[in-house]
Parts: C-alpha cells; sequence; structure tokens
C-alpha cells in the first residue's frame, strides 16, 4: 500500500500573531503533488511540525487532506507521540477521518526499554489501522534494531518502517528479517532513495518530493523500469536538492523553500526560526538549479 513517493508535507501557517493554519495554502500545495504523480501523501510528520500542533490542528490537517487527496493515492497521517496515549487519541482520530494509515514515530525523550516499545506499538496496531514505524534515532534518542523491527513486523497490522538512521547496513538487515512478511522497508533519507531501492526498499518519505516531486518520482520509475543509469543520473541530479534541505533543522529549509517556488509555506512555529538570510540565499542558488 505504501511504496513510493510519499512527501511528507509541510504545514503551511498564516503570516499572523496566531500563525494560524493555512488550510487553503494546504489544499493547493496537495493538489500541486498529486497532480505531480506522487504515490502518497503524508501530513502531520516530523517536516509537518507535528510537534507543535494541537490535537485540533492536526485533526484538521488530516481531514484537509484526506478530502483533497479524494482517494487518488494513500494518505499516511502522522500519528506518533512520546506518550501512548496521546499517540492513541491521534491514532483513533486518524483512523476515523478515513487515513489509510499512520506513520508513528518511536517515542522519543523517555528512552522505552524493549517490551514497552513493543506494547507501545501493538498498542496501536490494535486499533484496526495499518502502522508504519518510524526510526529516526537523531530526533528520538534511541534506535529500532532490526531483531526489534523484525519481531514487530509479526504484528498483521504493523505494515512498514520508515527508516531514517543513516545505517546502510541496518537497512538491509531489516529488510533481511522480514523477507518472508508482508512489510515494506522505507528510505527516511532522500540521499539513501536509491541505495534502499536497490537493496529492496519499497520507496522514500520524502522531504525533497515537496520541491521536485515529478524529479523524485521519476527516478523512482526509472529504478522500478530497470533503467539504472537514469535513476542514478536523477540521483545525482537531486542530490544538491537533497542537501540542501538540511543546511538547517528540518522543516525550515523546506519551508522556505516551497514559499520560494510559490507554494503555501509560511513561517515555522517556535522553538524553531526563520532560515537566516545567508542560507536563504544558498537555498536559492540550489533551487534555480532546477526548472
Amino acid at each position: 500500500m505504501f511504496e513510493g513517493v510519499l512527501p511528507a508535507i509541510v504545514t503551511p501557517f498564516q503570516r499572523n500573531p496566531g500563525m494560524d493554519l493555512d488550510l487553503e495554502g494546504l489544499r493547493s500545495n496537495i493538489e500541486f503533488l498529486v497532480c505531480q504523480g506522487v504515490h502518497g501523501i503524508v501530513p502531520c510528520g516530523s517536516t509537518g511540525e507535528s510537534a507543535t500542533l494541537s490535537f485540533e490542528e492536526h485533526d484538521q490537517v488530516i481531514a484537509a487532506t484526506i478530502d483533497q487527496v479524494n482517494g487518488r493515492v494513500p494518505v499516511l497521517a502522522g500519528t506518533g507521540s512520546n506518550n501512548t496515549e496521546e499517540a492513541v487519541r491521534l491514532t483513533r482520530a486518524a483512523r476515523d477521518l478515513g487515513a489509510d494509515g499512520v506513520l508513528v514515530i518511536s517515542p522519543y525523550y523517555n528512552k522505552p526499554n524493549r517490551s514497552g516499545l513493543i506494547k507501545h506499538y501493538h498498542r496501536l496496531a490494535d486499533l484496526d489501522i495499518p502502522v508504519v514505524a518510524y526510526n529516526v534515532p537523531g530526533r528520538t534518542g534511541q534506535n529500532l534494531l532490526p531483531d526489534l523491527v523484525a519481531e514487530l513486523a509479526e504484528h498483521p497490522n504493523i505494515v512498514g518502517i520508515k527508516e531514517a538512521s543513516g545505517d546502510i547496513g541496518q537497512v538491509s538487515r531489516i529488510i533481511e528479517e522480514t523477507l518472508d512478511l508482508d512489510f515494506q522497508v522505507i528510505s527516511g533519507d532522500d540521499n539513501l532513495t536509491l541505495p534502499i531501492l536497490s537493496l529492496g526498499g519499497g520507496g522514500v518519505i520524502s522531504v525533497a518530493a515537496n520541491v521536485q516531486p515529478a524529479r523524485m518520482v521519476a527516478m523512482f520509475d526509472y529504478f522500478l523500469e530497470g533503467d539504472l543509469e537514469m535513476a542514478l543520473d536523477l540521483h545525482y541530479e537531486l542530490s544538491p536538492l537533497f542537501r540542501s534541505m538540511f543546511i538547517d533543522t528540518n522543516p525550515i529549509p523546506v519551508k522556505k523553500a516551497v514559499e520560494l517556488l510559490g507554494m503555501a509555506g509560511g513561517p515555522v512555529r517556535l522553538p524553531l526560526d526563520e532560515l537566516d538570510a545567508k542560507k536563504t540565499e544558498q537555498l536559492r542558488e540550489v533551487l534555480c538549479q532546477y526548472d
């Protein structure tokens, strides 16, 4: 269900004192992405500033996304939290709104033990919605190791993992450990998309696809068609963009990038701050490399 290029979309805010949601801009961005051929939409992830969305805003963004997508591609809604009961609330709401699945970051700050992690994910998977775990040690302080992922994958509703450890050996081991299961390993790093596809991964939950969706889709399609030379050419063509998305904390650069391109972005909410002038010019120079 969740494969190919799935942009982790930004949450546009209005430039007013309350930084209210820009739902009209959100819908416009989604329409652009779907029309460019992406294979899914991921609202309310790290790139969508989920950490600073209220429960009500979280529900509004997911509802607007599902409505705008209108069944054309799957919607994988971010519903993670370091509080299991909060994650249950968010996951149940996404399910009831009609999301096709949920993306659940491993609990951050708490650093739960192995049994706690398993119970956390099982509690959400038992809500009868497909769950994609999200491993990003740089944000959580804890790595989901291959043997743990393989155990989670045995639950029929835990259908995949977004892998952003940056460890290609670990990705390979997870794929090896889950070959006999209906389980998808998805890249969480744009620059590792092609290597992970070559190992048997299913796609990417992408930051860069907010900016260059058609090229990201083309790279994936070329790989599937067996045209590795063209896929590799696009990988290197996109590499400056991949790097530029992390010249500051995600999603600061990507929100500025979509705004520079005339799409809805708006400010980031504190404790994140705007991209400074020097980095904005650096980002602009990268964007000018693409038509």
